[in-house]
């Protein structure tokens, strides 16, 4: 049994400690913040409750795998799963607007020839095919195995098998997700439906390499999911599990260093200057983070994987409104920028943000949400890891994006709470506020995140930061290889 120190109590910090735990490891988690989830937080008010991070659970089967893995209690018995559906209302610059089903490929291609000309549909489905593709390609070495040694064969290869494009005499494949989009489905709608898979993710899809494509795969295959009371209750379920199985929470315990001993990790130095001894450290934090407390041993000898500076964060606004959700109300609406160009521009370039940007409204209809007769509304859209500026124009903007999804939003508007990136920052502690995107394959790498292993002996990374990257699924990935990476030593090659 060995003596296990995690920091920070993140979800896939803690979905590691409990893996941790049930083979029989003494885990203690330091937490410098005074909660858990990372985050998967929670704002309540009036008797109104919002998720101020993640609205949403894609690819559950990773949490039910971790309450098979770590007791007898399924994840269905801690918290209660909603199947939304329909999965997503778009609502298109030119004021078309379409409801895609959830889980059915035959339902979006039916959804969409109705709602955007005969075409559309089988133009999306035979992208799916592809996008499949992609996955199967992908699936194992980017979410269920340790990043390979010889990761630059999935950072030069592209699994995306692009439809040949005829374009100035010259027959060319895409390279980019915005180039699927412009040479396959031929639709500035379903481009949009397509772009905004990474957008929401903070990717710009005009440099996003065409191995994005399983983004908007994994929801149309694998269903999109709520969890009732908000998702702040699959952390408390993550949490409760890890308490059953013996493992220990430090909350206001801020790490300062990582110590070593004959070159390899030996504990942690908390703030307030107390060594705590330990086999193995498993830091859920950022790169930057983590360097700093290892001071710089956690790199040198590393996977050759550098991370990469993330550039978007998140802008949340949170709506009391008046009045109760109407019968048939989509869980979540997706408002398209009028001008994608400039919206990416302001983002991912120099402009300044200026016009209506892409918008998501969540209306979960959950009873635990709001007080009998009104509804809380969530409204984010990405914007740059920025913590030290106004966002009020943003959310100005944001507020009247969202007016298209909400018909009589201002006439029904309670009041309004705002997350900036500042928020974020408090509660992850993330450069900037910004957050992990997932793990791809392509474009050079730089869509790879840093190895679960670092240069340090017994010293792992795990969360958004790490392989394979940022999303609820993934975090709840990285926790299970880091598990595995300790408990079965460095030749774990992941789940069969």
């Amino acid at each position: 049994m060995a003596r296990i120190a995690v920091i920070g109590a993140g979800m896939g910090a803690m979905a590691a400690a409990a893996r941790l735990a049930v083979a029989g490891h003494r885990v203690a988690v330091y937490e410098r913040t005074d909660t858990y989830g990372g985050a998967v937080r929670r704002f309540t008010r009036d008797g109104f409750s919002f998720d101020t991070g993640p609205g949403l659970l894609p690819l559950p089967a990773v949490y039910r795998d971790l309450f098979v893995k770590t007791g007898k209690e399924p994840l269905e018995a801690c918290a209660e799963l909603v199947q939304v559906d329909p999965s997503s209302r778009h609502v298109f610059a030119d004021g078309t607007a379409v409801s895609l089903p959830n889980a059915s490929r035959a339902g979006v291609v039916a959804a969409l020839d109705e709602g955007l000309g005969a075409g559309a549909g089988q133009r999306w489905g035979d992208f799916l095919v592809r996008a499949r593709e992609a996955w199967d390609r992908t699936r194992r070495p980017l979410l269920e195995e340790p990043l390979w040694p010889n990761w630059q064969v999935l950072a030069e290869r592209e699994p995306y098998p692009a439809v040949p494009h005829k374009r100035l005499l010259r027959t060319r494949r895409a390279g980019t997700l915005a180039e699927v989009g412009a040479w396959e489905l031929r639709d500035p709608r379903l481009a949009a439906l397509l772009e905004s898979h990474a957008l929401t993710h903070g990717l710009d899809p005009r440099t996003a390499p065409a191995s994005a494509a399983v983004l908007p795969y994994m929801e149309h295959a694998f269903g999109t999911w709520y969890v009732r009371g908000g998702m702040r209750e699959l952390a408390r379920a993550v949490y409760e599990r890890c308490l059953a199985r013996k493992v220990a929470f430090h909350f206001g315990a801020e790490v300062t260093g990582v110590l070593e001993k004959d070159g390899r990790v030996s504990g942690i130095e908390l703030a307030d200057g107390t060594a705590v001894e330990a086999e193995h450290v498993v830091a859920g934090v950022s790169p930057g983070t983590l360097d700093r407390l290892a001071a710089g041993r956690a790199v040198r000898g590393g996977s050759g994987v550098r991370p990469q500076p993330a550039a978007a964060a998140r802008l949340t606004l949170l709506l009391a409104l008046r009045g109760g959700r109407p019968e048939g109300t989509a869980h979540r609406t997706v408002v398209h920028a009028p001008d994608r160009e400039a919206e990416l521009d302001a983002l991912f370039g120099r402009a300044e943000p200026a016009g209506q940007p892409t918008v998501t409204v969540l209306r979960p209809g959950d009873e635990r949400a709001a007080p009998e007769g009104h509804e809380a509304v969530t409204v984010t859209a990405v914007v740059p890891a920025r913590p030290d500026r106004s966002w009020n124009d943003t959310a100005e903007r944001m507020l009247a994006a969202a007016g298209r999804a909400v018909p009589g939003l201002r006439e029904r508007l309670l009041w309004k709470e705002l997350r900036t990136p500042a928020d974020i920052v408090d509660a992850t502690g993330a450069e900037g506020g910004a957050v992990p995107v997932p793990a791809l394959a392509a474009a050079g790498g730089r869509l790879l995140h840093p190895s679960n292993t670092t240069g340090l002996p017994g010293l792992f990374a795990v969360g958004g930061w790490a392989h394979p990257g940022g999303g609820l699924p993934h975090a709840g990935m990285s926790g299970a290889l880091v598990a595995g990476l300790i408990v079965e030593g460095p030749g774990f090659r992941g789940s069969q």
